[in-house]
């Protein structure tokens, strides 16, 4: 593997949350880009055994997905990037104890900028997409396993989160206009030092 594969792997305000962004390489024909690598990962403190990706179309602007987590024995670390349009992508950390609990990081991802976004088990993650027909792909750490899926509300005032949507006009399947907030929460995951 070429040491030039990855640009940039850095932390963001909650420091295991990581902004990674894979070099691409241009030519007349288009471009290669290796958008996983696990040595270059693993050097990054990023070790993870994926184990299905999934791919997400979301045909509108202000589609809000999330915010969705499973829980053990089934938790998923993501690895999430984009391949058309742009989302604004958010983990929440729902660890219990955890000096950030109930804080989130964000990021704009987009196929123009190719930033992807490592989020380990324990943190919550929804995206809204900032244009139309965008497509999400992530690969996950654990098999979907629908009795262990979880949810956090999506505008929690607890949260902060400032979602690049009117809140009357987010795009939401059902599950998600259900979800409890922070404080109702049965807690997952606790945080360890």
């Amino acid at each position: 593997m070429r040491e030039d594969s990855v640009v940039e792997i850095r932390p963001l305000n909650i420091a295991e949350v990581k902004r990674i962004v894979p070099t691409i390489h241009r030519d007349a024909r288009g471009f290669l880009s290796e958008s996983y690598n696990r040595r270059i990962l693993e050097s990054a403190g990023i070790t993870a055994d994926f184990v299905q990706e999934n791919h997400s179309l979301s045909a509108d602007a202000g589609t809000l997905r999330g915010l969705h987590f499973q829980v053990p024995p089934h938790a998923q670390g993501k690895l999430v990037r984009v391949t058309r349009g742009s989302v604004y992508d958010v983990a929440v950390d729902i660890r219990v104890g955890s000096p950030t609990f109930g804080q989130h990081v964000g990021a704009v991802l987009s196929a123009e900028n190719w930033t992807q976004m490592w989020i380990p088990a324990g943190f919550a993650h929804g995206f809204c997409t900032l244009e139309p027909d965008t497509e999400v792909i992530y690969k996950v750490t654990a098999y979907y396993a629908p009795d262990c899926d979880r949810g956090l509300k999506w505008n929690d005032v607890a949260l902060g989160i400032k979602w690049p949507v009117d809140h009357d006009r987010a795009i939401l399947s059902d599950k998600d206009r259900r979800q409890p907030a922070l404080n109702e929460m049965v807690a997952a995951f606790f945080f360890e030092t």
